[in-house]
């Protein structure tokens, strides 16, 4: 047995070179046993400190420091065709829970079956999630809901098939997921809503029928095989990548009154080129949702766009990348809830330390805008 230090790119070094993760990666520590055998250790962690406009108890701005994210990385091989991983994250008790645990089955270089919990097939935001993005964590979470508010950060309980054809160049992911938490973070179980139009577990007119979700995307530039993506390449690749996704589940949306099924569907963008003096980013997605008219909150149509230019050139450590975010969720409910990030990384070595600092403006239908200045540290080992 040998030990050795390496690169793995995300937590999902573990699948086939066809299969993972661009090579935006995390250091690690890896033991290896023999060919194709390996188990691999990392953590990461993201912390901040941010001042918000009215949000102190006499109404001023309020001013704090936080542990946003603190992870565990576990991946590991039993041979060229069967590999896993097991990732945790901070609940806000400040216990772990496990967000990621899966096998993969790797029939071919092009084609694995996943199971397990582990993201479902949706957008590009979720599936690079708040480590992989071009700002500070998950930026999309007003518009991409289900990452936010849906199952365990994200992930669920399923199985799918994911692979790649044509070249690499179109990525596809089908499975069919549990998903018995859709709305576990949206507030839909707050006092302040009525009893019957809460989030209901128990209401005996709901089937329990699986959710099913697929993702479909082409790159016309350079090649994106990997299934847990990211959000930005940083100037490291050419990228003109376009992606259709869905999801749905019958009776997915229940309260204590009435039931109804739950649909997710959308379509992103992201188009990266390298000039002379760094890397100009663009990122679109779009997003539509609907409850049968059971949550009207978290039913609507969503949008995000995001630029960028990371310069080339570093000063000190690394290299400065501005950025803006914008992100829009108009709801069936007539509350329409925008935000605009302006802000700036500071790429030190790629996702693995990163410093953010940004100015963020939020507005909500028949609420008063407010502000917020946020200085973020991103550390991956």
């Amino acid at each position: 047995m040998k030990m050795k230090l390496n690169s793995l790119t995300c937590a999902m070094a573990l699948a086939s070179s066809a299969l993972v993760v661009p090579s935006v990666s995390q250091a690690a520590g890896t033991i290896t046993f023999g060919e194709d055998q390996y188990v691999s250790v990392g953590f990461g962690m993201r912390g901040s400190y941010s001042t918000t406009e009215d949000s102190a108890n006499d109404g001023g701005r309020s001013n704090d420091f936080n542990l946003d994210s603190a992870r565990l990385y576990f991946s590991g091989s039993l041979n060229k065709y069967i590999k896993g991983m097991f990732n945790t994250e901070m609940n806000s008790d400040e216990s772990m829970k496990v967000i990621d645990a899966a096998g993969i089955f790797q029939l071919t270089p092009d084609l694995a079956i996943w199971a397990g919990r582990f993201l479902s097939p949706s957008s590009r935001a979720n599936m690079a999630g708040p480590y992989y993005t071009s700002g500070d964590g998950y930026w999309q979470n007003i518009a991409a809901r289900y990452g936010w508010n849906g199952g365990t950060i994200g992930r669920d309980e399923g199985v799918a098939v994911v692979g790649t054809t044509l070249d690499q160049r179109l990525a596809y992911s089908f499975g069919a997921f549990e998903a018995d938490k859709i709305f576990f973070f949206s507030g839909l179980d707050s006092t302040d809503i009525a009893a019957a139009d809460r989030i209901a577990t128990n209401n005996a007119d709901q089937s329990d029928e699986l959710m099913y979700a697929g993702r479909l995307q082409y790159s016309f530039w350079d090649k994106e095989p990997g299934y847990y993506g990211t959000g930005n390449y940083l100037g490291a690749k050419d990228i003109f990548t376009i992606g259709v996704f869905g999801r749905s589940k019958e009776d997915g949306s229940a309260s204590a009154s009435n039931v109804g099924d739950y649909s997710q569907y959308g379509a992103d963008l992201l188009i990266e080129k390298k000039l002379s003096t760094g890397a100009v980013s663009l990122e679109a997605a779009y997003y539509d949702y609907d409850t049968d008219d059971v949550f009207l909150s978290e039913q609507g149509e969503a949008y995000a766009v995001g630029l960028g230019y990371i310069f080339s050139e570093k000063v000190g450590w690394g290299q400065f990348m501005p950025f803006v975010h914008y992100q829009n969720f108009d709801a069936d409910n007539d509350i329409e809830t925008e935000r605009t990030d302006f802000g700036v990384n500071y790429i030190i070595d790629g996702y693995n330390a990163q410093i953010t600092a940004v100015y963020r403006n939020t507005e909500v239908t028949d609420d008063s805008d407010q502000d917020a200045f946020v200085i973020s540290t991103q550390l991956q080992f």
